[in-house]
């Protein structure tokens, strides 16, 4: 099938095409895999990718022209403009112009970003926002309740993910898995025209001022951070000295075993969602970028480790990722999630696939005790692989 005849395979499933002549579909795609009730394709969008998967509602290209590779999208998102590649964005994600959003990258359900936003390698889970002039690759971000109360990025923000000696071992987590998957903690707020360093690990309920660098761990909830300009300074300086490595491991370690945590929760409690509100493709997606995910956190930690400790101690990485796949196929306490999983399907045969609705639904005590079955995932990971990589 030529891409003009995919074009109108398009319009004749119901997809609306404003100008059918300045749209450009790849020879790979599939257009089984692109809905046509309520999908529109402003003038200019370019779609490649034979894993690209299109939801019903979507709106691509209203703003400015969209470049859509391999990425799978949910009903009712909004590509305003951008490039989009190897990504997932669930049900009701906003993504306003001039976005560069690349591989590893998840939005969860009604989460949003405005112009000029860059991500890779990012996952936002629901509810959070990012406002606009935004770079925020290599990092997880959790917290909030609902569209009304949830975590934010303000304005010209950025998440400093290289460092002077040239390492991208800057994973930064806010929030976490085990809590923040069940939609109640309370958000997460990182002023405008702010950073944070990575690795950097933040509480639910941090709050950082307008205007502040962050540079250290804030594992304490309820806290404002603020700063303004350092002293200046002229000192000496040199690259490789590797100061905090104990500190940036660990931080690492953490990061990956909430990704595990991730990949279970998906495996178990998201699997069960897959209907005509949550099509398979979505799931599939969603396991395929939380695997490049796990691959470039292994292989950053992997860089770091062994520079740091070539003379030493390289046989102890490769304990360490002869343990990474049971590391990711470790599902926690049985019994936990098996009564835990019964929960979440009582709410489903009540409620419907509306994964918000359920996951909102269940009461506090039953969701305390996901989070102890998932915590246990991330508890039981991170203390294996410390003492592989940690000790002396």
């Amino acid at each position: 099938m030529t891409p003009s005849e995919k074009i109108k395979g398009l319009i004749n499933k119901g997809v609306k095409i404003t100008n059918p002549n300045q749209i450009d579909i790849g020879d790979e795609v599939n257009i089984e895999r692109i809905s046509g009730r309520g999908v529109i394709l402003y003038a200019g969008c370019k779609i490649f990718g034979a894993s690209t998967f299109i939801g019903e509602g979507v709106k691509l290209g209203y703003e400015a022209p969209v470049t859509l590779e391999n990425c799978q999208l949910g009903k009712g998102v909004e590509l305003k403009g951008g490039f989009f590649k190897n990504a997932v964005f669930l049900n009701n994600v906003k993504f306003g112009s001039s976005a560069h959003v690349r591989e590893g990258t998840i939005m969860e359900e009604e989460s949003s970003a405005a112009h000029c936003v860059g991500l890779k390698q990012t996952i936002l889970f629901p509810f959070v926002t990012l406002g606009s002039l935004i770079n925020f690759c290599d990092c997880m971000m959790s917290g909030g309740t609902s569209r009304k109360n949830h975590s934010e990025v303000g304005s010209s923000y950025i998440h400093f993910n290289f460092t002077p000696d040239q390492h991208k071992t800057t994973a930064s987590l806010m929030g976490d898995v085990a809590r923040g998957v069940m939609l109640r903690q309370k958000p997460i707020f990182l002023g405008g025209q702010g950073g944070l360093v990575g690795p950097c690990r933040l509480e639910f309920g941090t709050i950082i001022a307008a205007g502040t660098i962050c540079r250290k761990d804030e594992l304490r909830p309820d806290r404002l951070i603020f700063g303004g300009a350092k002293k200046e300074g002229n000192i000496s300086y040199k690259s490789g000295l590797f100061q905090g490595s104990t500190r940036i491991i660990q931080n690492n370690i953490i990061y990956i075993s909430n990704i595990a945590a991730l990949m279970q929760w998906y495996k178990h409690i998201r699997s069960k969602f897959i209907s005509e509100n949550f099509a398979k493709e979505l799931f599939e997606g969603l396991e395929e970028k939380l695997g490049m995910a796990i691959e470039e956190r292994v292989n950053r930690l992997k860089e770091y480790y062994l520079r740091n400790n070539e003379k030493t101690i390289p046989a102890q990485w490769d304990k360490f990722k002869s343990n990474l796949n049971d590391y990711l196929q470790f599902k926690g306490d049985a019994q936990c999630l098996d009564a835990f999983l019964e929960k979440v399907s009582t709410q489903i045969r009540e409620l419907g696939y509306d994964y918000i609705q359920v996951i909102k639904s269940l009461d506090d005590k039953d969701a305390a005790n996901g989070t102890i079955w998932l915590k246990g995932i991330v508890n039981h990971i991170i203390a294996d692989a410390s003492n592989i990589l940690l000790s002396k």
